[in-house]
């Protein structure tokens, strides 16, 4: 696939579908749907591409919080949504319940859908940008891109990205930089990847080097070849050796070492649409193995065969492990 330097053309969804598509996941997520429900809804998708979009998306979102109370009533997230605007004025948007953060979305969607560039849950996509330069986007990830006469700038706004630079054929060359929440960074000749988390952004540097600044402090770093870190906006934490799974994604693929059953879910997590839960009775199992990130039912099952656990389905979109 080919990106060029200016945005790219993104299916538009209007507002309104949007907010019909945060109703229906909101009476979905409340356990007191019918089968009258679900046929309104095989209607509404229907009605067009932008509901069936709207829909699609609207479930990746749902599915980034990792718990979701078990009985939201429509009701009761209606009058948390009539003080939306008063909770976010205050700037509490952050400790916000995942009941609230699904009504911000419902007024007000997030910045990846109109992103330059991006993938859905479960999905990998790899585009040459206009200097030649390859980008990789990991699973629900978003990049906005602006390449100017002074310079090459990536924007993450979500996920995870591999990047190869590329010699600019501009004279003279342009730097390239990759802006997060947290700070900027600005390739040496080098092959990196970005990763952004809930406070702070992993970088893993495969070749070359990469110079970081903080957004807050100006703290600056150079992570060269064979060395990870992360970083806030107000400081960088200490350079460890690149751990094997940095780039091993890009080959859809998960090297597990003592790791514990829970974290390795939480990474499946990111690939699997709906809900992935961990019963908290075998969250500290240490697994081994080579894990199909890009297929997380494959792995599922590879895990119930063998530990002592069960993958219950409660549907396609919630699926729970516990003990078997």
């Amino acid at each position: 696939m080919t990106a060029a330097g200016s945005r790219s053309a993104t299916p538009t969804i209007d507002q309104s579908i949007l907010n019909e598509a945060a109703d229906w996941l909101v009476l979905f997520q409340s356990g007191e749907t019918s089968e009258i429900d679900r046929e309104k809804l095989a209607r509404w998708c229907a009605r067009s591409p932008a509901h069936q979009a709207a829909w699609e998306r609207g479930q990746e979102v749902f599915a980034t919080f990792r718990q979701v109370p078990p009985k939201l009533g429509h009701t009761a997230l209606s009058h948390v949504g009539a003080r939306r605007r008063q909770v976010l004025g205050l700037g509490l948007a952050a400790v916000a319940t995942p009941a609230l953060a699904w009504l911000a979305w419902r007024v007000a969607p997030w910045q990846e859908w109109t992103a330059d560039l991006h993938t859905r849950t479960g999905e990998q996509k790899t585009f040459t940008l206009a200097d030649g330069s390859r980008l990789m986007l990991n699973t629900a990830s978003a990049v906005n891109i602006s390449y100017t006469a002074r310079e090459r700038r990536l924007r993450l706004l979500a996920g995870e990205i591999l990047i190869d630079t590329a010699k600019d054929p501009s004279s003279p060359p342009r730097p390239f930089l990759v802006e997060t929440s947290q700070g900027r960074l600005r390739a040496l000749g080098t092959r990196f990847t970005v990763r952004g988390l809930a406070s702070s952004t992993h970088l893993a540097v495969l070749e070359g080097a990469v110079e970081i600044q903080t957004i807050s402090t100006r703290a600056r770093g150079i992570v060269r070849a064979g060395e990870q870190t992360e970083f806030t906006s107000e400081d960088i934490q200490a350079f460890l050796p690149t751990d094997i799974n940095a780039a091993l994604w890009e080959q859809g693929m998960l090297m597990a070492r003592e790791m514990r059953l829970d974290a390795l879910l939480a990474e499946l997590r990111r690939y699997q649409r709906g809900v992935l839960r961990c019963d908290g009775a075998v969250a500290d199992m240490l697994v081994s193995g080579a894990f199909p990130v890009t297929d997380p039912q494959r792995s599922l099952a590879l895990l119930e065969k063998t530990l002592p656990i069960r993958v219950c389905r409660l549907t396609n979109w919630w699926i729970t492990v516990s003990a078997r």
